[in-house]
């Protein structure tokens, strides 16, 4: 055999070789690499993540949203009929439940591309001072009643995957002025402490492809204003095209029996709110 041959031979093997050694896809590691350090993190990392997986979405609830009182039944059926939909009442009726579940199942459904949840940045008669962090985490604590309602309907990570995809918006008052909402579903809760000029802003703000929940209870208003955005806007719109709004009493409530009694004394006896202790 010629040098060219033998030299054009060996060329050949260490081609061969080399596409032995590169071409794993189709055959099984060999015990020498089965037991490297890599290849034994890899394995642990896929298991802690299908692990990961596998937890978020059994946390989901999955069953369907039922009503517990008439009242919610009438709500839920003005989110769907209507473009702006009132839920005025007490504490523990279910408006902020029922209008973040059906803002989670439009959102499955891909009826719209975002929720959008905002809420004036308003304490209740406490002042915590100033507040760390960035937009985010200084309005996180008052996000919180909305986030428990998502993160169980939709499960905590894949909550803070839409949110820091977008999908899921935190929209500040503050910063709301020039935006527009549209292909989307949003909720204004704790509207009883927005003023009629932050109302007549977020009303300003809806687009097209909308449907929009505003939330409140006026006997828990927090703001020194003789008249607040939530009863304005319900006085001006509540009888328009594309409008609805379900009173709640306190018999719906559905907290608690505990919560249900205390919401029924207030309403008893709500001059008592007005005498000094």
């Amino acid at each position: 055999m010629s040098r060219s041959n033998r030299k054009q031979q060996k060329n050949h093997q260490r081609q061969a070789d080399r596409r032995d050694k590169h071409n794993c896809r189709n055959s099984q590691p060999t015990e020498q690499y089965a037991s490297h350090h890599r290849t034994q993190a890899g394995a642990v990392v896929t298991e802690d993540v299908a692990r990961y997986l596998a937890q978020a979405q059994t946390r989901r609830v999955r069953e369907p949203i039922e009503a517990r009182t008439e009242a919610q039944g009438h709500y839920a059926c003005s989110i769907s009929g209507n473009d702006i939909t009132f839920g005025i009442g007490p504490a523990g009726t279910g408006k902020t439940f029922v209008s973040t579940a059906m803002a989670c199942d439009a959102l499955l459904a891909k009826e719209v591309d975002k929720i959008v949840i905002t809420r004036p940045v308003v304490e209740a008669d406490e002042n915590m001072g100033f507040l760390p962090g960035d937009v985010g985490e200084k309005f996180a604590p008052f996000f919180v009643p909305v986030r428990e309602v998502l993160e169980e309907r939709l499960g905590k990570s894949f909550v803070q995957y839409l949110i820091g995809t977008g999908k899921i918006e935190i929209a500040p008052f503050a910063y709301m002025r020039g935006r527009t909402f549209k292909n989307a579903f949003v909720i204004l809760d704790e509207a009883q402490n927005t003023t009629t000029k932050q109302m007549k802003l977020f009303l300003t703000r809806l687009g097209e492809n909308v449907r929009v929940v505003i939330n409140g209870d006026s006997t828990q208003q927090d703001i020194r204003a003789a008249r607040n955005g939530l009863d304005d806007a319900y006085q001006r719109f509540s009888r328009s095209p594309g409008f609805g709004a379900v009173v709640f009493e306190a018999s719906d409530s559905v907290r608690s029996d505990l919560t249900r009694r205390i919401v029924e004394n207030y309403e008893t006896y709500p001059e008592l709110l007005s005498v000094a202790v």
